[in-house]
Order: C-alpha cells, then structure tokens, then sequence
C-alpha cells in the first residue's frame, strides 16, 4: 500500500530549521518564570536559499532542545509541520488579541525543523518512511504540546487549541542520515498502516476535554 506518485509530487519542504536552547518566560497562576526551550526556531534554508542542511540520528545539523525527558531523542530527532496550518494560527492569534498578532508568523514558529507544503496529518499513518534529500525518516508520532507552546505563540489557549484541531505536526526519527534543503520533494512511502496520527490526535483530544 501507498500513496500515489501525482500526489507526492505536491509535497515539498519550503523550509529547514533550527534553534538554540534560550530563554523562554512564561507565564502561569499569576507567576512568571523562564525557563530554557529550542522552541524558537529560524529558517536556515528557504526556497530563496537552499542551503543543504545535514540530519543526524538525533536530528537537525545546530539545532537543540533543551530539556531532553520530552524533546529530541531518536523518535523525536526532526519534527515536520504542515505550512497549510499556518493561516489558521494566524487567525487563532488575532482572536485571541494576540499583541504580535498583526505579523504573521514565520517559519519555524511552530517550533519544526522541516515545514511541508502538500502533507498534513491526516495522510500520515505511524511507521511510514518519509524520504526527503538523501535522508530517509519515519512516522512516529503526533506532536503532544505542552506549556512552552503557549509562550511562543504568545496566547494562553495555543495547547488547547493544537490539541482540540488536530494541527500536530509530527515527529520523524532518522532511518538513514543525509541532507535535506527547502524544494527538496517530500515521498511517503506506506508502512503497516496500522495507527494513523489522525486517530492519535483524536484519542488525545478526548481523553484531554475535561483539562480544558
């Protein structure tokens, strides 16, 4: 089983990034503290430049992530984001009277390292290999936000609203190293197709109504 050649042919990366590990405050029971996050991330190849940019095992060639008990490891080394989710968020900001609102955001504010055009979640099942450049990915999960997501999107409700949608994004562990650029053609190619992200999200999203 998989996907068709015509179809794949619309996916692409339109950008490649990657963060430091820096300060991040944020905010919660009328305290503020801050606290060390690589949510913040900044395009390092773009269709204007399309650097080649190395994956590793643990991910993305300078990028990092700061605390490593829920971020980075072997099946969370690249996390991949769909553009098409991004005039959504836009709006979301806007309604929520968001101060930065009135500037979209860039890519890499959802804390990705590869943002994809033509590839959302809802065709992604957990075990499918994802080829793009010379490297080779895996499906292994839906994003689970937590608080720091709330503080780069710069609104309270940004983890409930991720979860409520289904708006992901996911995390992709290195089958074979190599390098990547934005324009580079994203292929799936189909494994078990036994649990797809979708069914993840939805799961998640129930199990978590009564938080919100």
């Amino acid at each position: 089983m998989s996907d068709s050649n015509a179809g794949q042919a619309r996916a692409r990366v339109l950008a490649v990034s990657i963060g430091k590990a820096i300060p991040l405050v944020v905010a919660g029971a009328g305290t503020e503290a801050v606290v060390l996050s690589g949510i913040r991330k900044h395009p390092l190849s773009t269709l204007v430049h399309p650097l080649g940019v190395q994956v590793h095992p643990l991910g993305v060639a300078g990028d990092e992530q700061a605390d490593l008990t829920v971020h980075g490891g072997p099946d969370k080394a690249v996390y991949a984001y769909p553009a098409e989710h991004y005039p959504w968020w836009n709006e979301q900001r806007r309604a929520a009277s968001q101060p930065e609102a009135g500037q979209p955001l860039s890519f890499g504010a959802m804390g990705e390292n590869l943002t994809i055009e033509g590839l959302t979640e809802s065709r992604l099942w957990v075990g499918d290999q994802v080829r793009i450049g010379t490297a080779v990915l895996r499906v292994e999960s839906p994003r689970q936000p937590c608080y720091k997501f709330n503080a780069a999107l710069g609104y309270r409700h940004a983890v409930r609203d991720m979860v409520r949608s289904g708006y992901s994004g996911v995390y992709l562990s290195v089958q074979k190293t190599g390098e990547v650029r934005a324009g580079d053609a994203v292929i799936v190619e189909a494994g078990p197709r036994e649990v797809s992200i979708d069914s993840i999200n939805r799961w998640r999203c129930d199990g978590r109504r009564q938080l919100f």
